[in-house]
């Protein structure tokens, strides 16, 4: 009799332990009621992403919504390439700029749950460049002359990934010789460490820990996960993250079989000005030519809009996804915590955590987005949200840089894709 108590207390549980699990494929919704959305509200959104194309705002667009780990919404419009009306398909291969970073840190993370750093570490524990930082206090560009003063602490992993350190992209001194370093990727035979150290002798533009800077930071932590690991940066993160998630079409540098899937790379630098074909060679090519030495931690990779989803859900889910544990639970619970006090996300009043923004109650862009949801893009347009509230994931891309409309065209996909859930 217990034993069939026992059985029959299984039994009725088995739909709870079932519910509770992740899912760790994506398998696509059998109709927008199916995953909980209106398939008339998502005509809203087709009427959207379609006039983005034909009033000439953007050359193509994908996206991807996931909830519940159920596609609802996974479509592709416009052209791969406008001049040769090639139509773009689901799986053509986008310049993904900064969401590089979350991958860099995915992957950095790993290296702390193996205890081997801790998050208040200082750098130069590490890479002995940052020793003894120093903060720029003023410069004259006539002279070339320059003023400096030690730094008020030293900088600390954690300051890197929720940029804090000081380091920034454009830098006031970045035109002297010694402090010349490649941005976003390179097509010349960069390397890593040798970048990183120049941006050590660079000075900060503030202390440590008392800004909200937006830079070069995550390069550096490339760098941090190579020293750690003892493995080259594209290495060590295919071995991670990108083999284990299923990420097979992302990568730093292209290989030739897939080489013409990667999408034109446009530019609209005003809303009046027509897309035109980017004029920087080295954003246009450098994921098929050049020395292809130099692994960009900040921005360097190129990926697919399905790929780049699986490490969304990996994140929805709380660490793991195709049944690969990537992260602990509260790693990524840790993740999705404010990291830069009382500072915001430039003028948009929200949060920074390690390698991912936050959104706030007061966000001015997150839109109708829930409160805690995780948010990042790329300068080519791209970006992703992941609302662990609703249990969904969105995505959108493009490319086009410089764009007038990046803003317009990633918040009116999110604010599209919210009208339309359930």
């Amino acid at each position: 009799m217990r034993k069939y108590y026992v059985g029959l207390c299984f039994i009725l549980l088995l739909p709870f332990f079932v519910v509770a699990q992740k899912p760790q494929s994506f398998t696509v919704a059998k109709s927008p009621a199916d995953a909980g959305f209106s398939a008339e509200r998502l005509t809203t959104l087709d009427a959207m992403m379609e006039a983005f194309i034909t009033e000439g705002i953007a050359p193509n667009a994908v996206t991807f919504v996931a909830h519940n780990g159920k596609v609802v919404y996974n479509k592709a419009y416009g052209y791969s390439n406008l001049e040769k009306k090639t139509p773009v398909k689901k799986d053509n291969i986008y310049r993904i700029a900064s969401q590089t970073k979350l991958v860099a840190t995915v992957g950095l993370l790993t290296l702390f749950e193996q205890g081997k750093f801790v998050l208040d570490d200082p750098i130069s524990k590490y890479i002995p460049a940052f020793k003894n930082p120093k903060v720029l206090v003023n410069y004259n560009e006539a002279t070339g002359n320059y003023e400096t003063r030690p730094a008020k602490s030293e900088i600390t992993i954690r300051e890197l990934l929720s940029h804090t350190a000081g380091i920034p992209y454009e830098h006031p001194l970045e035109n002297l010789p010694e402090f010349k370093v490649p941005y976003f990727n390179s097509t010349q035979p960069d390397i890593l460490a040798d970048v990183v150290n120049r941006i050590a002798a660079r000075p900060l533009i503030s202390d440590p820990g008392e800004k909200f800077v937006y830079g070069l930071n995550i390069d550096v932590i490339g760098y941090l996960i190579e020293v750690l690991s003892g493995k080259k940066l594209d290495v060590f993160l295919k071995e991670t993250i990108l083999d284990p998630l299923g990420m097979k079409d992302t990568y730093f540098y292209l290989p030739d079989a897939k080489a013409s899937r990667l999408v034109e790379l446009y530019s609209k630098p005003s809303a009046d000005a027509p897309l035109t074909i980017c004029a920087n060679n080295d954003y246009r090519f450098f994921a098929t030519t050049g020395a292809k030495t130099y692994f960009s931690a900040g921005a360097g990779m190129v990926s697919t809009i399905e790929d780049y989803a699986k490490l969304c859900q990996m994140i929805l889910n709380g660490g793991s996804f195709n049944n690969k544990q990537i992260l602990g639970r509260k790693t990524v619970e840790m993740m999705g915590k404010n990291q830069i006090g009382e500072n915001e996300v430039w003028e948009r009043q929200d949060k920074f955590g390690l390698g991912l923004q936050i959104f706030t109650n007061e966000s001015h862009h997150g839109d109708n987005a829930s409160t805690g949801s995780l948010s990042w893009g790329g300068m080519y347009c791209s970006e992703y949200t992941i609302d662990p509230k609703e249990n969904l994931i969105l995505l959108v891309f493009t490319n086009v840089h410089p764009y007038a409309h990046y803003n317009e065209f990633v918040r009116k996909f999110r604010m599209g894709v919210y009208q339309a859930l359930q």
